[in-house]
């Protein structure tokens, strides 16, 4: 199975989706390498960075998923490193 590096880059607005964003984090956690979460108050948004080693089906499902949320805003970005 081939695999890329990325890291996927999430910005909540809306804290009534964290709980979903959390349930799809956990469906894919064989995939997380690892995960760091910002509050940042003085904007009443937390920043999310996702490092993750998964097929790229499985990035872009992910992340399409987690675009789709209310108040979500998601970017990702690709390591040339491939399995």
């Amino acid at each position: 199975m081939n695999t890329r590096v990325a890291l996927i880059g999430i910005i909540v607005e809306e804290p009534d989706s964290v709980e979903e964003l959390n349930h799809l984090l956990h469906e894919y956690g064989p995939y997380i390498i690892g995960r760091m979460g910002l509050p940042y108050e003085k904007r009443n948004v937390n920043i999310i960075s996702v490092a993750i080693d998964a097929p790229q089906d499985a990035i872009n499902t992910l992340a399409g998923k987690i675009g789709k949320l209310e108040g979500i805003s998601v970017k990702t970005i690709y390591s040339d490193v491939k399995d």
